[in-house]
């Protein structure tokens, strides 16, 4: 009985809404992912599962450089076990008109290419990895996922990030983050 409800909580969740480019827009800011980037600044988040519970949580220093081709973005993680990891993605713009703000990106671990558009104040950027996980055991092996990332810039010197973390097409949980601009 208890697999059942486990199976109907799967299912249920799956069916959430996420967000989309036909969403209306709670903000006449427009994101310049190149311009926001540049430069460094510091993110907190954390990971929890479909039921809502905490299971990671981090804080991620981040060195941006555009060079006015290449945005190049190093990523320094400390989690809150005090392990560490550093992800280097390097984006490129795909689609450089204000109508055709797309993006292509690789880093460490990512399988094939990242991809993302940016339309008014959101960035949409989605790609599949293989993530170090630590073992109860104090060993780290890797688990194979799916991103589905939402930014919204907010202010001028922050920006939301919720990622929809997914495994064989099923939702696993959520990461949660704030930019911030230092």
């Amino acid at each position: 009985m208890k697999w059942i409800s486990t199976l109907a909580l799967v299912a249920l969740t799956a069916c959430t809404g996420k967000p989309s480019f036909d969403d209306a827009s709670l903000s006449d800011r427009e994101l310049n992912l190149e311009e926001f980037f540049d430069g460094p600044f510091t993110a907190y988040g954390q990971f929890q599962d479909i039921l809502g519970t905490v299971r990671r949580q981090f804080v991620v220093t981040i060195d941006g450089d555009w060079d006015g081709d290449r945005l190049r973005l190093v990523e320094d993680f400390v989690y809150e076990d005090g392990s560490t990891e550093q992800r280097i993605w390097t984006l490129t713009k795909t689609g450089p008109t204000v109508a055709d703000q797309t993006w292509e990106g690789t880093a460490p671990g990512v399988i094939g290419v990242a991809t993302g558009r940016e339309q008014g104040d959101r960035f949409n950027w989605q790609y599949e990895i293989d993530l170090p996980i630590p073992s109860a055991e104090g060993e780290t092996e890797t688990l194979r996922v799916t991103f589905d990332d939402w930014m919204w810039q907010q202010t001028d010197d922050r920006l939301l990030n919720i990622a929809y973390v997914k495994r064989f097409g099923f939702d696993i949980g959520e990461v949660v983050i704030s930019f911030e601009k230092e």
